[in-house]
């Protein structure tokens, strides 16, 4: 396991003690798979982070904490690295804890476990249940700032919320919707991961309240709890669609795209009109090959420098500012795609 980094560095990354991290390195024994996992993990993530490690500035350590399917996790950390050269003199550096389901319990844990070993700040996307708001305010009672990303925890005492308007972004799903489907008969399927992730909640707020007023005649078909992965989402629009012949357009705000189009696909139906959310892998081709017809977007480079941005104020690091405002909500249609979008994911 060749690398440049002295043990405390990768101990610090891991978050585990300088003697569990030498045990690994020189294959001692007596240490869990997943330990070592972590510790490789560690190097690793300290490898993509290297220009950083050399700068001369401040360091702020910020764990990035996220239950969401690994595509967003994905389009997260890679928004994250870029942007961490443009936050000079200051010495952004991170560790990741995702997954893409489980028991809330793993959840809190995770969140208690920075607590107890410290931490510059905690960037999180997580459900809003009462274990999650009670581990917040653990973390803000150990000093460490907590700012929610793409869904909001309003009811804790996080520092800050960074991401959009979700209500308005449902709304103008609707509008699009509307449009688009003209007078076209057909029912509209919302398909929602979860029914605990309030950006979701109120992105289908926005989206029922609209097409109520806009498009009253149009019935609206929900599923939930598909937790926006493949298998799961698969079963649950092939379902939908069987018991509903009327459904011919989707507004997905919980992702597991392919899997909703392949179950249109497989029992012969048309999906008129596709609006989807953030331009993660599997979008950015579904976009291209003209199969969704718009995506709503984000940038979450904008929105992850702004996070750290927050964990800098609370530690003094930046002058005072004003409340964040929400990020624009970017329509995005196989014409108009960003061009590191198309290039970022061009051969893979």
């Amino acid at each position: 396991m060749g690398h440049p980094f002295p043990i405390r560095e990768i101990a610090r990354q891991a978050g585990l003690s300088e003697a569990t991290v030498d045990r690994v390195l020189n294959g001692r024994g007596g240490v869990r798979e997943s330990t070592a996992r972590e510790v490789q993990q560690a190097i690793a993530d300290l490898d993509r982070q290297r220009t950083q490690v050399r700068l001369v500035g401040r360091t702020f350590m910020i764990d990035i904490v996220m239950q969401t399917p690994d595509r967003f996790s994905t389009a997260v950390r890679a928004a994250l690295e870029a942007e961490l050269p443009a936050l000079h003199p200051a010495v952004v550096r991170s560790r990741f804890h995702f997954r893409e389901t489980g028991p809330v319990p793993e959840l809190t844990r995770t969140l208690d476990r920075i607590a107890r070993r410290g931490s510059q700040g905690v960037i999180l996307k997580a459900p809003d249940v009462p274990e999650v708001a009670a581990a917040v305010g653990r973390l803000t009672d150990a000093g460490i700032p907590v700012v929610t990303l793409v869904t909001d925890l309003p009811a804790t005492p996080r520092l800050g919320y960074v991401g959009i308007d979700n209500r308005a972004a449902g709304a103008t799903a609707a509008y699009l919707m509307g449009q688009w489907l003209g007078d076209r008969p057909g029912n509209v399927l919302t398909s929602l991961s979860s029914g605990f992730f309030r950006n979701e909640e109120e992105r289908e707020m926005g989206f029922r309240s609209a097409m109520r007023h806009l498009h009253p005649e149009r019935t609206l078909v929900e599923i939930a709890e598909g937790q926006g992965l493949d298998a799961t989402q698969y079963e649950l629009v092939r379902a939908a669609l069987r018991r509903d012949p009327a459904i011919r357009a989707v507004y997905s705000i919980g992702g597991g795209n392919i899997a909703t189009l392949r179950a249109f696909e497989e029992l012969g139906r048309e999906c008129a009109v596709f609006v989807a959310h953030d331009l993660d892998h599997d979008n950015t081709r579904l976009l291209r090959e003209h199969r969704l017809s718009a995506v709503l977007h984000h940038d979450l480079r904008q929105d992850m420098r702004e996070a750290c941005h927050i964990v800098m104020r609370a530690h003094g690091a930046l002058p005072p500012a004003g409340p964040t405002l929400p990020s624009a909500i970017q329509v995005v249609t196989p014409y108009n795609m960003p061009p590191q979008a198309t290039s970022r994911w061009d051969g893979e």
